[in-house]
Parts: structure tokens; sequence; C-alpha cells
């Protein structure tokens, strides 16, 4: 069970972002309902909600979640923006670096395929 409030890291449009649930959702619930942030900055922890913030993601494309731990310690600045602490803004980093890696891996097979 995933329950509202809980963050978490996904790939939404193609882009690696922050998300936090809408609602509870169950095991079984293949999409989630978000609402999503990017990094208002490059070194600073904090994330602002997305042009269209609310989303409907499937459980597939989630990276990780984070810990209660990290949700308690994460500041609600305003509405539509967070400060993530400071081991999940690092865990959030290495998503987005592994994550373009991949990429570039793929882009590189593809590459030298054609």
């Amino acid at each position: 069970m995933i329950r509202d409030g809980s963050l978490g890291v996904a790939i939404v449009s193609r882009q690696v972002m922050v998300f936090q649930v809408a609602r509870s959702h169950t095991r079984r619930d293949r999409f989630l309902d978000v609402y999503t942030f990017l990094p208002f900055g490059v070194a600073d922890r904090i994330f602002l909600a997305t042009q269209v913030p609310k989303a409907r993601i499937t459980t597939s494309d989630i990276l990780t979640i984070f810990p209660p731990d990290d949700i308690l310690r994460t500041r609600s600045l305003a509405q539509g923006m967070l400060e993530l602490p400071e081991e999940a803004f690092t865990e959030f980093n290495e998503l987005i670096s592994r994550t373009q890696e991949r990429y570039e891996r793929m882009w590189n097979a593809w590459a030298l395929a054609h």
C-alpha cells in the first residue's frame, strides 16, 4: 500500500521527477495519482510543482519511494513547493545520473547498429 502523501522519484513525461502521492493506493493499482515536482535549482533541495502538477503514472515508472523518515522531514515551504531532506536529494541526483547513463548507453548502442 502506498499512502496519501508518500514521496518518491519516477519517470514522468520522460523526465526524472519527485512525486507526492495524491491519495492512498493498494498494491493492485497499476496507476498512481500523484503531484509532480522538478528541482528549482541545481544545488538546492527545493522542488516546485510542474506546469501540470497532477498526473497519473504507472507503477513501473517508479524509481524509488522514500522511507517514512524522509517524508516526515520534507518541508512544504508553500503551496506547490517542497524542500527534500539531504539524503532524499542525494538519492534523487543519483537516480538522475543512472537514468542519464542508461539513456546514453541505449543511444550509443542504437547509433552503432545503424
